[in-house]
């Protein structure tokens, strides 16, 4: 199971981003794509391969290799990673919005594409947290935006870091991880 997590400027410009895989149990849910879709295996050829399986929701390389057929990966790590921006970039209407209704900072699930729920934490400075995940944890998750905040609050009174640029810290990195490993 994979949590994926970006820290976005109030000019929604990308400052981190964190791909996560927890250990714990993940729960099997089929796509509702690709089970309206004729098997892969008949599509080894094609050149949308790669967006198909990256889009349909294989959870896994070897999957997606197999879904090919074995032959060379048009899609592979590197479009899903793409897609996962994608899907992203395209929640944050859906934050704007629901932080419009309500002035929480914790948004929980905001948006959802096939098996990605997208929650998402507003801080007051109009930063914005969005993790997109599998799994349903709100306590977990809530725990860990709250975590992450107080680490980006952190790096921020750092004198040698500037606001709104990208964070590049090891430490901070560091301490994003644990805390993904400990409420993930």
């Amino acid at each position: 199971m994979s949590h994926h997590l970006f820290l976005l400027s109030p000019s929604d410009t990308p400052l981190y981003s964190l791909t996560h895989y927890s250990s714990k149990p993940s729960q099997a849910t089929s796509s509702p794509l690709a089970s309206n879709l004729p098997n892969l295996s008949n599509w080894s050829s094609s050149a949308f391969a790669g967006t198909f399986n990256a889009l349909s929701g294989a959870t896994s390389a070897s999957q997606a290799q197999q879904a090919q057929g074995g032959a060379a990966r048009i899609g592979g790590g590197q479009d899903r990673r793409h897609v996962i921006q994608m899907i992203a970039n395209a929640s944050l209407d859906a934050i704007e919005e629901v932080m419009r209704k309500d002035s929480v900072m914790y948004l929980k699930s905001v948006d959802k594409f096939n098996e990605w729920t997208v929650s998402a934490f507003v801080t007051p400075g109009n930063m914005k947290f969005v993790l997109l995940h599998e799994s349903r944890n709100d306590d977990g998750i809530k725990a860990f935006f709250n975590d992450v905040w107080e680490l980006y609050v952190k790096t921020m009174l750092n004198p040698f870091h500037t606001a709104h640029t990208p964070i590049r810290s090891p430490v901070f990195d560091a301490r994003v991880r644990a805390s993904a490993k400990k409420y993930l």
